[in-house]
């Protein structure tokens, strides 16, 4: 994952808002709220890109057979992809996670 070059000096609202970002369907919140923070944009963006990945992982289910492990395996990825966005808001970086950070920055 690289690391990519925004405002380091967040305030607390600004990383509340970060964290939310990962947090599934809240992800719209930031997105929505917040448009003049390119901290949480970008961590808006990347989150709303994880939560469109489960919904569509959840439909996979339909499909037999490669459904229900295409399911199990998205959602452990998005589970974990969702923990290293909150520990990177944490320690108040923006990693940009290889494939999904480049759809995300096409929002």
């Amino acid at each position: 994952m690289s690391e990519t070059t925004l405002q380091r000096e967040v305030g607390f609202s600004s990383r509340t808002l970060a964290v939310m970002s990962y947090l599934g369907v809240l992800s719209l919140v930031p997105l929505v709220m917040n448009r003049h923070d390119s901290y949480v944009q970008f961590h808006a963006r990347q989150g709303v890109v994880l939560w469109m990945w489960e919904v569509l992982a959840i439909y996979t289910l339909l499909v037999p057979a490669i459904g229900q492990f295409f399911f199990r395996v998205s959602s452990i990825a998005c589970l974990v992809l969702s923990v290293v966005g909150v520990l990177s808001v944490l320690l108040g970086r923006a990693w940009k996670f290889p494939v999904i950070g480049d759809w995300a920055a096409r929002l």
